[in-house]
């Protein structure tokens, strides 16, 4: 392990995300060349670059994934008769923009894993087989369970959306009063507890079905969860971020499939949340553990009841 720790990091800083940067442009240019697209509705969405924007750089400072900004946004959009998403478009659109902007994150993030600084007074560096086994961990359960959810599980979407948001209102406001509070002056954990793991399990099994439903929910409870346990924010939200990653990719198959996603909003949005998805990881080194973690919450918190709201 050590050896491969020490191969990686002398990867070229940027390396990775020159690579993967490339490979998203060519998929982005390919869909244009590849499915139908409506230029009046085009210019009628010119607003959804500064959505993908604004939604890849709260997603991918918090690790919570893009679907807390795009499904409240497009859900207040379609109330407002500006734009007719039904619900089941509104997550596979919020899973193809995700697609390209917590991918972008994700390499950022990965990127930054092999080149840490020296960490400062509190906090801890990340060692790679900590990060790797936080993302394999939940992946494992997460994504058949987000897979099998949406080709054969019939739930009841309102119930399911009432339970889990009550559940983020809790873990936000816990987050915003550990971080003011026991973590406030404490050590960053430099070393995955055998105990969070099997939590992170426990959360998989959870998270991929919830994913399924509203295009965010596994994601957001493990960077929650690492925040709470006091981890350092290049774990928190990096292995968030790759988690959100890979199950976005894998679940907006089965929409492409199904013919549910509006493409001309991919469109507009995808090239703004990449750009969100670079920007975004020296934006949460900027804020800082303490304030990006009081923002990350509040934000949980606010776009939750927003959410229960919308649906009561």
């Amino acid at each position: 392990m050590a050896a491969a720790q020490s191969r990686l990091s002398r990867v070229p800083p940027g390396r990775i995300v020159l690579i993967g940067g490339a490979v998203l442009l060519f998929a982005y240019a390919a869909l244009w060349l590849l499915v139908p697209v409506s230029p009046a509705l085009l210019g009628s969405l010119w607003f959804l670059p500064a959505v993908g924007l604004v939604g890849a750089i709260i997603a991918n400072t918090s690790g919570t994934g893009g679907g807390v900004v795009f499904v409240p946004v497009f859900n207040a959009l379609r109330e407002l008769d500006v734009m007719a998403l039904a619900p089941l478009q509104v997550v596979g659109v919020s899973m193809a923009i995700q697609s390209f902007g917590m991918s972008m994150g994700a390499l950022r993030w990965t990127d930054r894993l092999l080149h840490q600084p020296e960490p400062g007074a509190f906090e801890a560096s990340v060692r790679i087989r900590d990060f790797a086994r936080v993302v394999l961990c939940v992946l494992a359960l997460s994504l058949p369970g987000m897979l099998l959810t949406q080709r054969l599980a019939s739930l009841d979407q309102h119930a399911v959306l009432l339970a889990y948001k009550g559940f983020s209102i809790l873990l936000g406001s816990a987050l915003i009063l550990a971080t003011w509070t026991v973590n406030a002056r404490r050590q960053e954990r430099d070393r995955l507890a055998g105990g969070d793991l099997f939590v992170l399990v426990a959360i998989g099994l959870v998270g991929g079905p919830i994913t399924a439903l509203f295009s965010v929910g596994v994601g957001e409870l493990v960077a929650l969860y690492l925040f709470i346990r006091h981890y350092p924010v290049l774990l928190c939200t990096g292995a968030a971020c790759v988690i959100s990653a890979v199950s976005v990719i894998a679940g907006a198959v089965w929409h492409i499939e199904a013919g549910t996603i509006q493409w001309e909003v991919v469109l507009l949005a995808a090239p703004a949340a990449m750009l969100g998805g670079f920007l975004a990881r020296p934006v949460a080194l900027w804020l800082g553990a303490k304030r990006l973690k009081t923002l990350d919450g509040a934000w949980i918190v606010l776009s939750a009841l927003y959410l229960l709201w919308l649906n009561a």
